[in-house]
């Protein structure tokens, strides 16, 4: 071998060397550090992530605990108002359960309202007298009016609520003067009713109620043998019912017959508006009265069936609001439901005449209801507040023999004005 070739072939050993020696494990520690450093910290981030995780689970189940208690807790609470028997409630359970609702809040608060007009239902049902009273010591300092049963003979107490500028809070201020009925006299001697003080309701009608008052319009006309009235919507309407309450009559007809015809047409024009189809449907599945089916029992009643008052205070709202206003369903006065309370009625506002709302609306909807449909009615309107209690179910008593219906016309009416000096008009106003 010359010294040229062995040259070569130690230089080729040495380069090998150099590479096995730098690419070594030995020579990568720092690599393999790295590599385990790196492995080592992983599982110290996980650990914090987990760790921050259970903490959220813990934090909800907490919340989710405590909720599931508080409603628990406030099913309980409804149980126990529920469950209290009638004849046990007073009227410091009452208090009791305002004062419940003043210190609680949220859902907790929500049960003790539930709860307080459950104890005055209970109260209503089992002593009226002592419900009354209880309403009008505790409302609306403590209880709206509006979250009352049963308002028919509570007086009103009018109230503002005022802001305190110094802390922000809203303060209720309760007028000590209550409003009642009030008679006065008039120019010819005779006893008037004071005209309602309270701020006029402005009603927003729907298109069914456009529709409904229209088709009623339409029906009265029929009635009246052509009374009509250019004037549109609800304004008309009591034009025309005033026009034919006031007619001059035929020689020998008194107008007490013709408080009679004016029934008569208010009740025909209903029938008209609930259609042919209606009244029947009615007087089977809600009144009980046996259809014609060839048998003995034609024509016989064995209801009303139990949900009848119950059901007709529900739909009433919908397809009457046209006439009467806005109405909700509440309690009769027995305690029992069945009842609708007209917030402000839409008839006795826009007329403010006692005879129309006498001998166009309350009388002939409670013989309609009693003659037609086969369920006794009630109607109750309060002269002060202008609001109407409902009754389905419950048997009227007769208008002569009722204390709450005050005697005499409203001081506005116009209708006496035109009635002045005309003979036996007074059982229009009763």
């Amino acid at each position: 071998m010359s010294r040229r070739s062995a040259l070569l072939i130690g230089a080729a050993l040495a380069s090998a060397s150099f590479t096995a020696t730098a690419f070594s494990p030995s020579s990568c520690g720092l690599l393999v550090s790295t590599k385990r450093v790196t492995t080592k910290l992983a599982p110290r981030k996980t650990t914090l992530h987990s760790s921050l995780s259970n903490n959220d689970d813990d934090d909800v189940l907490n919340k989710l605990s405590a909720e599931l208690k508080e409603l628990a807790e406030c099913t309980s609470l409804i149980y126990s108002y529920l469950f209290k028997p009638d004849k046990s409630v007073s009227a410091e359970d009452v208090v009791l359960a305002c004062d419940a609702v003043d210190a609680s809040s949220k859902l907790r608060q929500k049960s003790h309202e539930f709860g307080r007009y459950q104890l005055l239902v209970k109260l209503l049902k089992s002593d009226y007298d002592a419900y009354v009273t209880t309403a009008e010591f505790l409302s609306p300092s403590r209880i709206p009016r509006g979250e009352l049963p049963n308002v028919q003979d509570v007086v009103y107490v009018p109230f503002t609520a005022a802001v305190n500028e110094d802390d922000a809070t809203e303060e209720t201020t309760v007028d000590t003067n209550v409003v009642a009925v009030t008679t006065v006299t008039g120019e010819d001697g005779q006893p008037l009713v004071a005209d309602c003080k309270l701020e006029e309701l402005a009603y927003n009608d729907s298109p069914l109620d456009k529709l409904l008052l229209s088709i009623f319009h339409n029906l009265v006309t029929t009635h009246t043998g052509g009374v009509t009235s250019d004037i549109p919507g609800i304004k008309g309407l009591l034009a025309q019912g005033r026009q034919y309450m006031t007619m001059e009559l035929p020689e020998g007809v008194t107008y007490e017959d013709h408080t009679k015809a004016q029934h008569t047409m208010v009740k025909n024009t209903l029938g008209g508006l609930m259609t042919p189809v209606l009244p029947p449907f009615y007087r089977i599945f809600m009144s009980g009265i046996v259809p014609k089916l060839g048998t003995d029992y034609d024509g016989k009643q064995i209801g009303p069936w139990f949900y009848a008052p119950w059901l007709t205070s529900m739909v009433t709202p919908t397809f009457f609001g046209f006439l009467v206003g806005p109405s909700k369903p509440n309690r009769r006065s027995d305690g029992q439901r069945g009842g609708l309370v007209v917030e402000k009625c839409k008839f006795l506002q826009e007329s403010g005449c006692k005879g129309l709302c006498l001998h166009q609306c309350k009388l002939p909807a409670q013989e309609f209801f009693k003659e037609e449909l086969g369920l006794s009615l009630t109607v109750k309107p309060n002269f002060v507040t202008q609001e109407c209690q409902w009754s389905f179910g419950e048997e009227p008593v007769d208008v002569v023999e009722d204390d709450s219906f005050p005697k005499g016309c409203l001081v506005g009416c116009d209708s006496r004005k035109i009635m002045a000096g005309r003979k036996s008009t007074d059982v229009l106003c009763m």
